[in-house]
């Protein structure tokens, strides 16, 4: 899987801010009683979860080339 360093590092940064993002949600959740909210706010993270795995998929293949090449 190739991606740009564009794409990489927005998903990048979407990764790092999602959590406090969810955390944030997680708070107005209970204090406003936002229906669904606890739903909500574990969609959000595990968006963050998916996310941040391709992070580190994606680091790990681009690495493992760059090794190739040098090597």
């Amino acid at each position: 899987m190739k991606v740009s360093n564009k794409t990489y590092d927005v998903m990048k940064i979407i990764a790092l801010t999602i959590a406090p993002i969810a955390t944030f949600a997680a708070a107005l959740v209970d204090i406003w009683g936002i229906p669904y909210g606890s739903q909500i706010v574990a969609t959000i993270s595990a968006l963050d979860v998916l996310v941040g795995a391709l992070v580190v998929i994606l680091k790990t293949l681009y690495d493992k080339q760059k090794g190739e090449q040098n090597g």
